[in-house]
C-alpha cells in the first residue's frame, strides 16, 4: 500500500497532502468551521442524559427531535460569523461541512433516531498528520454526522491526503451501562460505557507531534483508545489524562496543549500531581475561575460546563482565540506570554463547545517532531 508521498495526480506527478497538522500550535494554515443550520436537539438517549442534570435531561426529552428556536439559533449565528470573519482576516483558509436536516430520522436493525447537529468538526473527526480519522461516536444521534464532511474529506483525499475511518460501532444496549448514575464526589469513577466495542470522539485528545493525550469519559472507552493506539502504530505513543470530573465529555475543558513546554489545566479536574511523568519538564498553567453567566437561557441550555472558558484555539506558538466574556482567561494569557484576540462565541455552549470545538484545523504550516524525551 502506498504512502501519502506516493501518491500520483492525473500529471503522474506526487501529491503533497493538504492535510497536515501534528499538534494545537504550529501556524494554521487551514481550518473546519462547523454549522448551525438544521440543527436539532439531540434524541434522547441515556449516554446523552447522563452528562447533564437530571432536570435538564428531562427537559431534553421532551424537546428531543425538534429545531433549536431562533431565540438560540441567531446570536450563535451571528457569533459564529464573525469568528469566521476574523479566522479568514488571519489569512486562514475557513472550510464548511454541508448543511444537513438533522431532523432526519434513520435507523439501524437495533435502534432508531434523528440527528443533532454538525457544529463540532472537532468530535467526529480526528487530524493526526496527513491523515484524517472518522471516529466512532458513541450518541446514536451523530451516528452518521460525519457524512457532512466527506466532500471535504473526498477532495483532500484526491489531493493526497490519507483517510481512514474507526469501525462503525452498533450502539446497543450492550455498549452502556444499564441503570447508570454518575458517581457523586468521594465515590470512585465509573463511566456509562462498557467495553463492548471500541468508542471515541476525536474530541478527547490532544496532539503534541509523536505524543498524544487522552481522557477516557462518557463517550470514549478503553478499547475506542486501544483501537487508536494501534492504528497510529510505533510512532506514537498515547498517554492518559486522569479527570476527577463526574461527568467526563472531552479533554478541551480539562487539558489543553498550548505551545512547546506549556500546558493548559483546569484545577478541578486535574490533579497535577497525577499528570504523565512525560509532562514533569512543561510549565503547567492554572485556569483561572471562570467568569460567570450571568444570562438565564444561556445558562440553562448550555451542553458545557462552566470551564469552556479553556476550550481556546491556538493560531501558533504565541496568538490564540479566547473568549471576550472570560476576561480573567484573556488576562491570564497575557501573563503567561501569549497574545489573546478577543472574540464572541458565548452563544455556542447549546451546541457543544466553543473555539476548539467548533474548529478542527486542517492545516498547521509544520513537521512532525517529539516535543518529549
Amino acid at each position: 500500500m502506498s504512502g501519502p508521498s506516493d501518491t500520483i495526480g492525473n500529471a503522474g506527478k506526487p501529491l503533497g497532502s493538504p492535510v497536515n497538522s501534528h499538534n494545537e500550535w504550529d501556524p494554521l494554515e487551514e481550518i473546519i468551521v462547523g454549522r448551525l443550520e438544521g440543527a436539532t436537539v439531540p434524541s434522547s438517549h441515556p449516554v446523552v442524559a447522563c452528562n447533564i442534570p437530571p432536570w435538564a435531561a428531562r427537559l431534553q426529552g421532551l424537546a428531543s427531535g425538534f429545531r433549536y428556536p431562533r431565540r438560540m439559533i441567531e446570536p450563535a449565528q451571528h457569533e459564529l460569523d464573525r469568528f469566521i470573519a476574523l479566522l479568514r482576516s488571519l489569512g486562514i483558509t475557513v472550510m464548511r461541512p454541508d448543511a444537513v436536516d438533522h431532523r432526519k430520522s434513520f435507523s439501524t436493525p437495533d435502534w432508531s433516531s434523528r440527528g443533532f447537529s454538525n457544529t463540532c468538526p472537532r468530535d467526529s473527526l480526528l487530524v493526526i498528520g496527513d491523515e484524517i480519522i472518522e471516529t466512532p461516536m458513541a450518541w446514536p444521534c451523530r451516528y452518521f454526522e460525519a457524512h457532512s464532511y466527506r466532500a471535504i474529506i473526498k477532495d483532500y483525499f484526491r489531493r493526497g491526503a490519507r483517510w481512514a475511518a474507526a469501525p462503525q460501532p452498533q450502539l446497543t444496549d450492550a455498549l452502556f451501562e444499564k441503570d447508570f448514575r454518575p458517581p457523586e464526589a468521594g465515590e470512585p469513577m465509573r463511566y456509562i460505557l462498557t467495553e463492548f466495542e471500541p468508542v471515541f470522539d476525536a474530541a478527547d485528545f490532544v496532539r503534541a507531534g509523536r505524543d498524544v493525550f487522552v481522557t477516557r469519559s462518557n463517550v470514549t472507552n478503553r478499547l475506542g483508545i486501544e483501537w487508536l493506539r494501534r492504528h497510529l502504530g510505533t510512532g506514537y505513543r498515547i498517554h492518559e489524562i486522569e479527570s476527577r470530573c463526574r461527568t467526563p465529555m472531552h479533554i478541551d475543558t480539562t487539558f489543553l496543549l498550548l505551545s512547546p513546554g506549556k500546558v493548559l489545566v483546569n484545577p478541578e479536574y486535574v490533579d497535577v500531581n497525577r499528570l504523565p511523568d512525560i509532562l514533569s519538564s512543561w510549565d503547567v498553567l492554572i485556569a483561572p475561575e471562570p467568569d460567570p453567566i450571568d444570562e438565564p437561557l444561556l445558562r440553562t441550555t448550555s451542553l458545557c460546563g462552566k470551564w469552556l472558558s479553556m476550550n481556546i484555539l491556538m493560531i501558533d506558538e504565541k496568538r490564540v482565540i479566547a473568549e471576550r466574556h472570560h476576561t480573567g482567561m484573556l488576562r491570564a494569557l497575557e501573563n503567561w506570554g501569549f497574545e489573546p484576540i478577543p472574540c464572541d462565541l458565548l452563544h455556542y455552549a447549546p451546541f457543544g463547545g466553543s473555539f476548539h470545538c467548533a474548529t478542527l484545523d486542517i492545516r498547521r504550516r509544520g513537521t512532525l517532531q517529539s516535543y518529549f524525551p
